[in-house]
């Protein structure tokens, strides 16, 4: 009796199995309202999809009062490691960016995500750039995204 519950455990432990579990809120622009940091700046904003659900080719549109102003959102990368979503800003003022998120592997399980936001200023705005820099404007809200997105993306 000894024999087979050795001989039991052997087999159980040479077994091989493999799976994939994945989840993925950046490509998907409808997710976005969970944790984009400007979400609540005009709360009758008019926001619009196209395209795909997810994935390349979605594109998100916003309208909204002054603070919130007009612009629209395409995913144009959608990798494994990275994500880039080309921006153009219609209202307050006319701009062009790319968000790109990486996707860092961490600490076994756990996953980082850089948020990096490039684009070239012009006008009204080059101008503001050089007294007040871009980090400063933005780099809040992009710390203040990635902290709801890290509760978001919690099973």
């Amino acid at each position: 009796m000894g024999d087979s519950r050795i001989r039991s455990v052997g087999l159980a432990s040479t077994a091989v199995s493999s799976y994939l579990v994945e989840r993925r809120t950046v490509a998907d622009l409808h997710a976005w309202r969970g944790w984009l940091p400007w979400e609540g700046l005009d709360p009758d904003l008019h926001r619009e999809y196209s395209g795909p659900e997810r994935g390349l080719g979605a594109r998100y549109s916003w309208s909204g009062n002054r603070r919130a102003g007009r612009g629209t959102m395409e995913v144009v990368g959608d990798a494994a490691d990275q994500v880039d979503v080309a921006v153009t800003f219609e209202k307050p003022f006319r701009s062009t960016a790319t968000s790109t998120f990486l996707f860092v592997p961490a600490d076994g399980a756990r996953t980082e995500v850089v948020w990096r936001m490039t684009g070239e200023q012009r006008g009204i705005a080059a101008l503001l750039g050089r007294v007040v820099p871009m980090d400063r404007i933005l780099g809040g809200d992009l710390e203040k995204g990635l902290t709801r997105l890290g509760v978001a993306a919690r099973p």
